[in-house]
């Protein structure tokens, strides 16, 4: 289990490197997105192929076939894992993990309503699932799944079940804040633990605030670095610790699971940020290259990147034809030109990268 994660996570920060370089400012981490959802997917999908038959039982009895289910979302987890990170064919695999956790939403927890209505964790797990998917909706809609009209819809519904979910679990922080911060489920913070209560209030602030300035245009990309920044750090410096500690225990696959948990949550508040026709690198292959969609990765002309994509006017062939037999048109270190065949210029951003082809 803990290896499916670890090699998804170094595979995605190493495939990530062209879409980091796209990325400028402390916007950066909101690439790291996807990544951290890719590990933590690999992790459950690997339970479900191990502990396959201490799953099924979640299953309901009405759907039937319980072991084939239970390894049936193991495979469709493996495949967004994989998809997320080598970064192919995600308008697919970000579409339909959206659809994975709203069905689980909708055959999974909310037959359980009317019996646990007063349970507190029993929401707590639900909208937990629900902001899941909310971050898969967000990706999707940034990497065009229903078309121009369709994706600022998708993106807004998406962010705005985030919003909601991390309101939510900072209410819960400040009524509750013996328990575990982040997702606040039934662990309670150990007694070893510097500073419980101040972690759990800092927390609860950072997810209140984060959750309202989300839906606020102007500040969303600030505040889905911010606090996604804020749940990795915690992640790594609370849930990883205890972990560690419980490694040899019988607590060990819960600790596990504590970690990679809130890592998707933090990974999906990260994808809330996303925005809809900036350049993150949607279009742009692992090591910066051109991909099908036709836009330009920013190592494809040794060094120039492309503001905009292609507009297939009369002399592009031609233009490309000159660029693609050895030099740049005209270039001088640092100007800006228009090039015959482009809706828009291009821009000399490494004056001492070579040009090879």
């Amino acid at each position: 289990m803990i290896f499916a994660g670890v090699a998804a996570l170094i595979a995605g920060i190493f495939l990530a490197r062209g879409r980091l370089r796209a990325e400028s400012g402390h916007h950066k981490i909101l690439i790291f997105g996807p990544v951290f959802v890719a590990a933590a997917l690999a992790v459950f999908a690997a339970e479900h192929f191990a502990a396959a038959r201490e799953l099924m039982p979640i299953v309901p009895r009405w759907v039937g076939f319980p072991l084939f289910w239970t390894y049936f979302v193991g495979i469709c987890l493996m495949g967004a894992a994989l998809s997320f990170t080598a970064w192919r064919h995600v308008r697919w695999s970000a579409s339909l993990l959206a659809l994975l956790f709203l069905i689980i939403v909708a055959t999974v927890d909310l037959p359980g309503l009317p019996r646990q209505m007063h349970d507190r964790f029993f929401w707590i797990l639900s909208v937990r699932e629900m902001s899941f998917a909310g971050g898969a909706m967000v990706l999707a809609g940034r990497v065009g799944a229903l078309g121009p009209r369709g994706t600022r819809s998708l993106i807004w519904v998406g962010r705005s079940i985030v919003a909601v979910v991390m309101v939510f679990y900072a209410i819960e922080h400040f009524l509750h804040p013996d328990h575990v911060p982040g997702v606040p489920l039934q662990k309670l913070t150990p007694d070893w633990m510097p500073e419980p209560t101040l972690i759990a209030y800092f927390i609860g602030i950072t997810l209140l605030l984060g959750g309202i300035a989300l839906v606020i245009p102007h500040t969303t990309r600030r505040a889905a670095s911010f606090a996604g920044g804020i749940l990795v750090l915690l992640t790594a410096l609370f849930y990883v610790p205890i972990a560690a500690r419980e490694i040899h225990s019988a607590l060990a696959v819960e600790g596990l699971n504590y970690v990679f948990d809130m890592l998707l949550f933090a990974g999906s508040v990260l994808l809330a940020g996303l925005q809809p026709g900036e350049e993150v690198g949607s279009n742009i292959g692992p090591g910066g290259e051109r991909n099908a969609s036709g836009d330009v990765g920013i190592d494809d002309f040794g060094g120039y990147r492309k503001r905009d994509r292609f507009q297939p006017r009369a002399g592009f062939l031609q233009t490309f034809a000159v660029i693609s037999k050895g030099r740049p048109p005209c270039f001088q270190p640092g100007e800006v030109k228009e090039t015959t065949g482009f809706r828009e210029e291009w821009r000399l951003v490494t004056t001492d990268k070579p040009f090879i082809m």
